[in-house]
């Protein structure tokens, strides 16, 4: 059985003989601009960063996700319909029970963000 180097074997040479030197090149993927559609707000982060969420002055003050700039996607709150009976929600600037943040999207997907109600239960000792 033949034995080599598995190091020198490994190595390569340019024609010249001397090492072939491989240099990694780094991708970076570019800054995503975010913008929302009912508020000025801007805002730039990292290409790998996956959403982006502020309260929205436009929704009145409802935390609301951002979109990529010129994606023309609309984002919406949803009052909430039913009775308020003892739960914990989430109001906004106006006093309206919300029940979600809903983003729609062109090409007909969307996103919901649901605001669950807390359910409150005394307990007697």
């Amino acid at each position: 059985m033949e034995h080599h180097d598995h190091a020198s074997a490994c190595l390569r040479h340019r024609p010249d003989g001397e090492p072939l030197i491989m240099a990694a090149v780094l991708l970076t993927l570019p800054p995503v601009r975010w913008v929302c559609p009912n508020c000025p707000v801007e805002a730039v982060t990292p290409g790998n960063t996956p959403n982006r969420f502020h309260e929205c002055r436009g929704l009145a003050g409802i935390t609301a996700p951002m979109v990529p700039a010129g994606s023309r996607s609309r984002v919406r709150s949803v009052v909430r319909q039913d009775y308020v009976a003892g739960e914990i929600v989430q109001y906004d600037g106006w006093g309206r029970p919300i029940m979600s943040v809903i983003t729609e999207r062109p090409d007909g997907s969307n996103d919901v963000a649901v605001l669950a109600p807390t359910a409150v239960m005394r307990v007697a000792m």
